[in-house]
């Protein structure tokens, strides 16, 4: 096995705990795994799949944080250039980069959400790699609970992610390229309904032919983003929300459809129990533009009560603090190769 090992230097509070659940969302996540103290999700990386184990380093709360990533791949030392790409995918993944300033700012004039903000101080708001997966996440949890829904996709990736021939390695989230050549019986026995399995097909297909230019939704304002998406087959107003938030990074966008956010907003802020589309909306621009950040932060509240991730101290500030900054670099270890 060949090891490139990273380390990553993020500006504080940073919590990379709170960060994998917001992104995961439930504990039988299979492509997202966190055994408590490690991050592990297979990528592909020039052109390569590999697996990428994240660790953040202790540290006091005011000096830089250090995450130390592994880069592994059966047989072969992993490129300079998948080194360069994985960093580059946990950036966006891991909200690295996120300045969470004006948030804090914000939070610190309302006492309710001040009180949820420092409770999970150190969340920075994920993002799935790619739009094509955060559309196809959608579409699996169109109409169903968050619970069946990544069931759904756990067996996708079973069947149609990337291979490291690593043990142990997690599967990796589907290409384009084998899911548009999938059959929709195919999906069907994985349990997506007929209309769901034909969507992830023709949006598969429509990547793979450019017929369907994804990528170009990041030049888009949140407006025409979101008539981009709808205007796909499949997709209506909260997957397109959905993807805007997970998939492009637009913060100020709490999926108003949502009805795991709407309860949850009930049992924060009060929304009463017959607030549609328009009330959520409505509050959420009192929060603006961070209201999907909003949104994170109740998620991780409620797999907090359900018992799934301890809040409060960073259980990674302990033990001999590290250095004030941290050994920036890439190293191949050639002595791993077998």
């Amino acid at each position: 096995m060949g090891i490139a090992r990273l380390t990553i230097e993020v500006r504080p509070p940073f919590r990379l705990d709170f960060t994998v659940w917001a992104l995961r969302r439930r504990p039988h996540n299979t492509i997202d795994t966190w055994d408590g103290t490690t991050y592990t999700r297979t990528l592909v990386a020039d052109t390569v799949p590999v697996v990428v184990a994240v660790h953040q380093k202790p540290a006091e709360r005011s000096e830089p944080v250090c995450l130390e990533v592994e880069v592994r791949r059966r047989g072969y030392l992993p490129s300079e250039a998948a080194g360069v790409e994985v960093r580059h995918t946990l950036e966006g993944m891991l909200g690295l980069g996120a300045d969470l300033g004006g948030f804090y700012h914000l939070a610190a004039s309302d006492e309710r959400l001040a009180r949820l903000v420092e409770r999970f101080r150190g969340l920075r708001p994920p993002r799935f790699p790619s739009v094509f997966e955060a559309l196809l996440n959608a579409v699996a949890c169109q109409q169903l609970s968050l619970t069946v829904g990544i069931h759904l996709l756990d067996r996708l990736a079973a069947v149609y992610g990337p291979e490291v021939g690593l043990r142990g390695a997690p599967p990796g989230f589907p290409a384009a390229e084998r899911l548009a050549a999938a059959e929709p019986s195919h999906l069907r026995r994985l349990g997506f309904s007929v209309a769901k399995a034909r969507t992830i097909i023709g949006l598969a297909r429509g990547v793979v032919d450019e017929t369907l230019d994804l990528d170009s939704l990041a030049q888009a304002d949140d407006e025409h983003a979101a008539a981009a998406l709808m205007s796909l087959p499949g997709i209506g107003r909260w997957s397109a929300e959905y993807v805007l938030l997970r998939g492009l990074g637009r913060l100020g966008v709490l999926p108003g459809d949502d009805v795991g956010a709407r309860n949850n907003l009930r049992r924060r802020f009060e929304l009463p129990a017959s607030a549609g589309y328009d009330e959520v909306v409505a509050l959420a621009k009192k929060w603006w533009p961070y209201g999907g950040l909003v949104y994170f932060h109740l998620l991780l509240d409620v797999l907090a009560r359900d018992g799934h991730l301890e809040a409060g101290p960073n259980p990674a500030a302990h033990g001999q603090a590290s250095p004030r900054t941290c050994a920036i670099g890439t190293r191949l270890d050639a002595g791993d190769v077998a």
